[in-house]
């Protein structure tokens, strides 16, 4: 498998405007109309998928294999949270990336998201037991 070369820095951003299904009342992470920090989660790892996305080479892919969040702030329904993720280290297949979730200016949480390159297929197979 040929790795392709990540350099920190590389970045990107994804937004999610909070409905009712964000809540943590609503994925049971807590018994208020906010946005659920298993969301937040999410959303930062979606934006750590979409930083590695132009450049990765068909069968290669990235999971998450660790992360740290840090959920500062509640945000309510109606309002639009923007995750921007950089790439800080690259150690081999190991890639560490930083996430900060804002709304607006206010910094909603801040994550820790590390994700591994590996052969797309092969891990597929290796999940099914194959």
């Amino acid at each position: 498998m040929e790795l392709p070369e990540f350099a920190p820095g590389l970045g990107a951003r994804v937004e999610l405007t909070v409905t009712d299904a964000d809540t943590a009342q609503s994925v049971g992470s807590g018994d208020v109309p906010v946005l659920a920090t298993p969301r937040v989660l999410a959303l930062a790892e979606a934006a750590t998928v979409a930083a590695t996305a132009r450049q990765i080479p068909g069968g290669i892919t990235t999971v998450g294999t660790r992360a740290e969040v840090e959920h500062r702030a509640p945000t309510p329904v109606g309002r639009t949270v923007v995750a921007q993720a950089t790439l800080a280290k690259v150690d081999g297949r190991k890639l560490s990336f930083d996430v900060t979730v804002r709304d607006g200016e206010s910094v909603v949480a801040e994550v820790r998201v590390e994700r591994v390159l590996l052969d797309r297929q092969r891990f597929i197979a290796r999940a099914l037991g194959d």
